[in-house]
């Protein structure tokens, strides 16, 4: 697992600066860029769970949705090889190239 953290709804993503001796991170999942950091991992916990709340107050004030929406659709880059095994597995299970990749996802994500 990568280093991150959650609350509410919200993943952050955590790094460390040795120059600085600082844990920092990001908010993901927005269309905004949202920082925190910290010098402890207490304070980091506490500095992204008040950037989350910040930022959902922000968003309520804006009339904005705080999450990213997505459309459901997007590229992938994948060998040839790759390509070529999903689609012959996909064609051998009677579904579109897209349905096998869909269904390879949802193994992979938890619910």
């Amino acid at each position: 697992m990568k280093d991150v953290m959650f609350h509410k709804d919200f993943i952050g993503s955590i790094h460390y600066s040795t120059d600085d001796e600082v844990f920092y991170g990001k908010i993901e999942g927005i269309d905004d860029s949202v920082g925190f950091e910290g010098s402890s991992v207490e304070e980091l916990k506490l500095a992204f769970h008040e950037a989350v709340e910040d930022y959902v107050k922000l968003c309520e004030m804006n009339g904005k949705q705080p999450q990213k929406a997505y459309k459901g659709s997007f590229n992938i880059r994948i060998s040839p090889e790759l390509h070529r095994k999903a689609a012959r597995e996909a064609a051998v299970r009677g579904i579109s190239l897209n349905q096998f990749i869909e269904g390879a996802i949802k193994e992979k994500v938890s619910p």
